[in-house]
Order: C-alpha cells, then sequence, then structure tokens
C-alpha cells in the first residue's frame, strides 16, 4: 500500500474509533437519570401539643377544627431529615381519636400508619378523661374562690391522678401497641408534655390558678408524663422526655424565654399551649432522640 493510502486507512480507523469514543463518553441529557431513593415515610399523630395549635401558619388543606400547623414539631422534623410527612395530628384529639373519627371528615388517625411507615412522631394522653381542661379550666375556675390558697386540690384531690393511672396509661399503652402492630419496622417517638407551671411559685395573673394549686398542677402533669413514659417502655417505644429542657420555659416563664403562652398577656389566642419556640424545641428533642 502507497504512503497515501497507509494515511487514508489510518485516518478511516481514527474517525471510527472518535465517533465510538463519542457515543460512550459523551452521553445525551435525555439519558434518563437514575431514581432518587425513597425517603423515610414519617407519620405524625396526636392532640393539640402535637398539631401546634395557636402556631402559625396552618397546614394548607388541613381542617381548620384541627387547628394543624406547618410549625409543629412533627412537621420541623421532616423538614430537616428529607421525610415524606403525612401529618394527621388534630387539636383536642384523645386516644380514641386514634380509632373513630374525631370530627366530621376527620378520620380515625391510626388509619394514616402502614406498613411502609418508618417513623412515628406523637404526642397523645393530654385530653384522656378530660385531664387538660380539667386541670387548665376548672383550676381556673374556682381560683378566684382562694386565689392564695388551693381550692381545685381541695375540690378534685387524688381523682386526676387515678383518672392516669386508671385510663390514660393503659389507653396510651394500647394505643402505642397498635401503632406497633401496624407498622412494624417503624421507629415510634412519643414525647410527654412540656411544662405548663413552674414547680411552686405563683404566676398570677399570667396563669389564673390559685397559688397553691400550682404545685398541685405540676405534680399531676408530672403523673402524667410518667404513665406516657411506661407506656413508651410497654409497648417498645421511644419517650422523649421533656421535664428537664423545658423546666423555666413554662407559662408563668418571661416572653423571651417561654415556650408555653400564658393565659393573660400571651401572643396567642390559644392560651397554654406551646410557642413557636416551645414546637422548635420540642422537635430538637425529637432529633436528639433519633440520633440515639
Amino acid at each position: 500500500m502507497s504512503g497515501r493510502g497507509k494515511w487514508f486507512g489510518v485516518a478511516a480507523i481514527l474517525a471510527a474509533a472518535a465517533v465510538i469514543v463519542g457515543v460512550i463518553v459523551w452521553p445525551t441529557s435525555d439519558d434518563p437519570e437514575p431514581p432518587p431513593a425513597a425517603a423515610p415515610h414519617q407519620v405524625h399523630l396526636g392532640d393539640s401539643f402535637a398539631a401546634g395549635a395557636g402556631t402559625s401558619p396552618l397546614v394548607e388543606d388541613s381542617p381548620f377544627t384541627c387547628q394543624r400547623s406547618s410549625a409543629n414539631f412533627g412537621q420541623l422534623v421532616a423538614h430537616d431529615n428529607g421525610y415524606r410527612l403525612t401529618d394527621v395530628s388534630c387539636a383536642g384529639a384523645w386516644t380514641k381519636s386514634f380509632y373513630e373519627s374525631q370530627y366530621e371528615g376527620v378520620g380515625p388517625q391510626l388509619d394514616a400508619v402502614t406498613a411502609d411507615t418508618d417513623l412515628v412522631t406523637l404526642m397523645i394522653g393530654g385530653n384522656d378523661a378530660a385531664l387538660y381542661s380539667t386541670l387548665v379550666g376548672d383550676c381556673a375556675r374556682v381560683a378566684e374562690s382562694d386565689p392564695r390558697g388551693a381550692p381545685c386540690r381541695a375540690e378534685l384531690g387524688p381523682d386526676p391522678q387515678r383518672a392516669v393511672d386508671d385510663e390514660i396509661g393503659p389507653a396510651v399503652t394500647k394505643a402505642l401497641r397498635d401503632i406497633a402492630a401496624r407498622a412494624p419496622h417503624a421507629k415510634i417517638v412519643i414525647v410527654g408534655y412540656p411544662w405548663l407551671v413552674p414547680r411552686s411559685s405563683a404566676c398570677r395573673p399570667a396563669v389564673r390558678i390559685a397559688d397553691g394549686d400550682i404545685a398541685y398542677v405540676r405534680r399531676v402533669q408530672t403523673g402524667l408524663n410518667a404513665a406516657i413514659a411506661d407506656a413508651a417502655a410497654a409497648a417498645g417505644a421511644e419517650f422523649v422526655d421533656l421535664s428537664g429542657v423545658s423546666d423555666g420555659h413554662d407559662a408563668c416563664a418571661a416572653e423571651s424565654v417561654r415556650w408555653i403562652e400564658p393565659m393573660v398577656g400571651g401572643r396567642s389566642p390559644i392560651t397554654m399551649h406551646p410557642n413557636e419556640a416551645g414546637q422548635r424545641a420540642m422537635a430538637d428533642a425529637v432529633e436528639k432522640a433519633l440520633m440515639r
């Protein structure tokens, strides 16, 4: 072969190689990318403390009666960690709301928990046996009869603690076990209630509870959180104890540090509930538990 013929032969081979290399090295922009891994599925359950009632904005298209906030601790945990969230928390929920419709158009909360659920976050139990309304509503109602005494303790005595032991603890235990049965691979994180009031000091007029009943309310809340912790242990769930981190952030604390809005002089029409700072603190506590 002449030198010119050899040159054309080599050129043809190089051109073919370039075409092959071009096909291999330079994929077109239309080539499909591999599908992303599915984000973990989180389900958020519970009452007004879980729903974030009193904080804003509300979750778009959620039932207004549920007062479900996009700033509640379940929403914050999902946002921080990139979880797919199903939030069915609803103001006023009892544990029975896990099994039956709470309001028209609001189904049983447990229906949201399925076999593909990876994480369940919740706060529940405080409304059962009308405990919250008794401690906040009834204690405020009788306060003026003896503002420096303990009229609520005198009227109710040991009844709230009996309700905690006989009704609320067993109901929360059952709910947690039923969640585990529906989502056997999920991590279940139940959060205790943050302190509503300080240990014993009076805080009228911010909280319209008689001076001597502050310690009484705190003692009943201690019993409630202990029952929820026991329920979590019995059902194999994770209990997030807020008793340490929320101390000093109750409704009687200064506005700059409080996590619970007071009855008088607060920023929310829904009083004695966590504000945005309280929801953020609860989310932080849950995220800390998820790292354990």
